[in-house]
């Protein structure tokens, strides 16, 4: 099984030293980032199962940071901590997005607790098959191997379907080229590999529109589908 990865973003040294060596004590792998605007790139390069901000932060704050990442993902748990002990800093910061807030100083007992709820949550939600996707101007109905927005749609081959699917499940993340062949086909021979730069070269074509949307080939490695 996969550990759970974490983006912890966090200025002050000495709390994100204990907080993170915590974290990683209790089997969870932590991106540390020191200010908000790594952070957020930090979290379009990498695949995180949590997000854990702090809001004072220099070049990005926290409530910036959040709102850039509910643009790209929805449904990823956020979980600010903050030395703002203000009612309207907790309102602000759940109407943002976030699903939780606890207030310096804080019990690390109490972090862990929560972020094991949050998992529970999100492994249950994810659980659930998604049938419909977002994507850009377009909705991706996965069932009838469609996009389609109130003026088009486009039929996709079942490949095409699960491709664009795959993509979007791991949206900003490298896929190794033999990672996707035996995703679709159980197996990664030559000739599946053709078919796969055919079916790329289709959604590419399909999205090329999209301007915040990119295929990106890394050679020799695989693809990443970017949403910027």
């Amino acid at each position: 099984m996969s550990p759970v990865r974490i983006l912890y973003t966090e200025d002050d040294a000495t709390l994100a030293f204990l907080t993170k060596d915590n974290l990683e004590q209790n089997h969870y792998e932590v991106t540390h980032c020191e200010d908000g605007k790594s952070g957020f790139e930090a979290f379009k390069k990498g695949a995180f199962d949590i997000c854990i901000l702090d809001i004072m932060m220099p070049k990005m704050d926290g409530f910036e940071l959040a709102t850039e990442i509910r643009k790209l993902d929805t449904d990823v748990p956020i979980i600010f901590l903050s030395a703002k002990t203000l009612k309207e800093d907790r309102i602000k910061g759940l109407r943002l997005g976030a699903d939780d807030y606890l207030v310096k100083p804080f019990s690390i007992e109490e972090l862990l607790l929560k972020i094991e709820i949050f998992l529970r949550r999100s492994r249950k939600n994810n659980a659930i098959d998604k049938s419909i996707y977002e994507i850009g101007k377009y909705q991706f109905d996965t069932k009838n191997f469609t996009l389609f927005n109130e003026s088009e749609k486009i039929p996709l081959t079942q490949r095409e379907a699960d491709l664009l699917k795959l993509f979007l499940d791991n949206k900003n993340v490298v896929l190794k080229r033999e990672q996707i062949l035996t995703s679709l086909w159980g197996d990664d021979d030559y000739f599946m590999g053709r078919s796969l730069d055919v079916f790329i070269s289709r959604l590419r074509k399909i999205l090329a529109n999209e301007k915040e949307i990119a295929i990106e080939n890394l050679h020799g490695i695989g693809f990443r589908f970017t949403v910027k």
